[in-house]
Formats: structure tokens, sequence, C-alpha cells
């Protein structure tokens, strides 16, 4: 596939960033988010998460999925990052969460469309996730908007 998804919200849903006032449904989501991949997070661990994408100095930003009635009900966290071969800046969408009860509807694909809006307004020359080998339901969605690259990523775990 070239150039980015466009694909508007559902209706009765917007995508934007998060406000101080979502902060307990964003809370929810991110932690259905770390239940999902089997993840240990604290509070803690997700305050300091929402300190980052509260702090426009930071470089992780968030987009929200909310219900007409300003309930949140997907997320999306994405960075810039570095690609010296190309020289060049792509984005990276780190966390894509979209609750149980409203997936299906085309969210997961407006909020990826959104971060792909962003990046082509920051001059960003591609958007990269990955996601879980058995994550079926959303790899068929992302088969459909990008293309599988064929890298295998590694981790290194560091002391401390």
């Amino acid at each position: 596939m070239s150039g980015p998804p466009a694909a508007s919200p559902p209706p009765g849903i917007a995508i934007r960033p998060p406000e101080a006032w979502h902060r307990a449904d964003w809370e929810r989501l991110y932690a259905g988010y770390a239940a999902f991949y089997k993840t240990a997070q604290t509070p803690e661990m997700r305050a300091r998460v929402w300190s980052w994408i509260r702090d426009p100095a930071h470089e992780v930003k968030a987009l929200i999925a909310e219900t007409a009635e300003g309930r949140a009900v997907g997320l999306a966290h994405y960075r810039p990052f570095a690609r010296p071969l190309s020289a060049s800046v792509g984005g990276f969408l780190d966390d894509l969460f979209v609750e149980e009860a409203h997936r299906g509807r085309g969210i997961a694909e407006a909020l990826i469309a959104a971060v792909a809006e962003i990046g082509c307004a920051r001059g960003w020359s591609l958007i990269r996730w990955i996601t879980a080998d058995d994550n079926y339901r959303a790899r068929s969605v992302y088969d459909r908007l990008a293309t599988r690259t064929f890298w295998i990523t590694y981790d290194l775990k560091l002391p401390g």
C-alpha cells in the first residue's frame, strides 16, 4: 500500500488529543491494553506515561477516540523516531487499543489515519508499529492499511 490511510471516524466518534479530564478513561483503556498483552503495569507506570503525553516538551504524544458523550473508547500513543539510513524521521505508533465493545467499527483505522495525518504534517517518511504475531484481529486491519515488513525485532534487556 502507498500513502496514508484515509479513514474518517465512525459516526459519533471524534479523534483528539486527551485532555486532563480524560485521565480516568485513558487509565482504564491503558490498563486494558496492558492486560491484553499480559504485561504487568502499575498505577505509577500509568502516571508516568500520562505525564509524558501531557508534557508538551516530551516526544510521546497521544490521541483518543471519544464518543459523543465524551467517553474515551480508544487510544493511540505515538512519537517521532530518527531513520539514519534514509536520513529521515518517521513516526512510531507505540500503543493502539480500542475497547472491546467498540471494535470492528473503524476506530482503530481512524486512530491510525489521524497519526498518519500528523506524520504528514510533520514531514515524517512513514508510520511504523509492531504487533504480536497472534493478534490476528488487529493484523487483519493492519494488513489492509500498511505493508507488513520482513524485519524481526529483538529486545536486549538492560539492568536496572
